[in-house]
């Protein structure tokens, strides 16, 4: 299997579907519940140099997606982890974000940041694989964070080390 990633503009039309499906999937987990205080979000800070969107192709198709946009001049926050449904669990997820972390080291961040929603378990699992340290007690039952004063977003913090992304290392 010959996977490809790809740098797409987050307009990218063929992207288009597959980011639908993916706020599709939100809707059916938290229904409205994060539209009060939906993000606002500009293509441009998904572009390099400060951002990026990937997408993991194979065979010409789409199999993953995965980007970050800058937080403040030293962290990049990780969005739009997404993988195939008929793909998942074959640690594609993982692949995109240390992509995503090498590709954050090469533009200058030392520090990654991401949230996840309560109703996200497996989310919470991938993150917790790669080494991301939760802002939130992993003991409490996730539904909690979806009450005040919490608004339902699990964070999640990581130092990137430089040395782990050499070719000699």
């Amino acid at each position: 299997m010959n996977d490809l990633y790809r740098d797409v503009s987050p307009e990218d039309p063929l992207l288009q579907p597959i980011l639908e499906g993916l706020f599709g999937e939100y809707a059916a987990r938290y229904g409205d519940y994060f539209s009060k205080d939906a993000e606002v979000e500009l293509t441009e800070w998904y572009l390099p140099p400060q951002g990026l969107f990937i997408v993991l192709e194979r065979e010409g198709n789409i199999i993953a997606t995965g980007a970050y946009k800058p937080r403040d001049e030293h962290t990049a926050e990780i969005k739009r982890i997404w993988t195939q449904k008929t793909l998942r669990q074959q640690g594609l997820a993982a692949r995109i974000v240390q992509e995503l972390e090498r590709r954050a080291v090469l533009a200058g961040y030392s520090q990654m940041y991401l949230t996840t929603g309560f109703r996200q378990p497996e989310a919470v699992r991938l993150y917790l694989s790669q080494g991301y340290t939760p802002q939130f007690d992993l003991d409490r039952d996730p539904e909690e964070y979806s009450q005040p004063p919490y608004d339902g977003r699990l964070r999640f913090t990581k130092t990137l080390v430089r040395e782990a992304f050499s070719k000699t290392a």
